[in-house]
């Protein structure tokens, strides 16, 4: 619908969903691309709602925000509710399967000392070929060096 992806990974999006379809499973991308201004809104209304410190869990600035580059995704079944989202058939499916479509989980459990953030079944990342290598060897802190030269640029 309006939800906003670079190209590549727009295209590795709908492949993935329609494997997922043909599977019975449906899924949606609840949130994609945003704004500078759209994500300085949001981080500021989190930091109002539970304060800086908890806020800085699980939102990013704006000028930060993987949202921002227009690789991330916040994968959503038909319920809508991320906050379920870990208990569906669809985020099992996506779980074991993201990589082979270039997507990695960007917020795994326990991975908050890398991340930063506080763990996130929903929103995953769209890294291209090396998505495979970090899902079979669980390595976010190489993908977290590749972020920063890529943000570095």
């Amino acid at each position: 619908s309006n939800q906003r992806l670079r190209a590549e990974a727009a295209t590795k999006f709908e492949e993935m969903a329609s494997a997922m379809l043909s599977e019975g499973l449906k899924i949606y991308a609840g949130s994609t691309y945003r704004s500078y201004d759209y994500q300085l809104g949001l981080y500021n209304r989190y930091v109002a709602q539970d304060g800086f410190a908890e806020a800085e869990k699980y939102s990013a600035r704006a000028g930060y925000s993987e949202h921002q580059t227009g690789l991330a995704v916040d994968i959503a079944d038909l319920s809508l509710d991320y906050d379920n989202f870990e208990k569906t058939k669809e985020f099992t499916w996506v779980k074991h399967n993201a990589h082979k479509y270039g997507f990695i989980l960007r917020y795994p459990k326990a991975k908050f000392h890398i991340t930063g953030f506080k763990y996130e079944p929903w929103h995953y990342r769209y890294v291209g070929d090396i998505s495979e290598y970090i899902y079979k060897n669980n390595l976010l802190d190489i993908y977290k060096e590749k972020i920063k030269e890529y943000l570095e640029k």
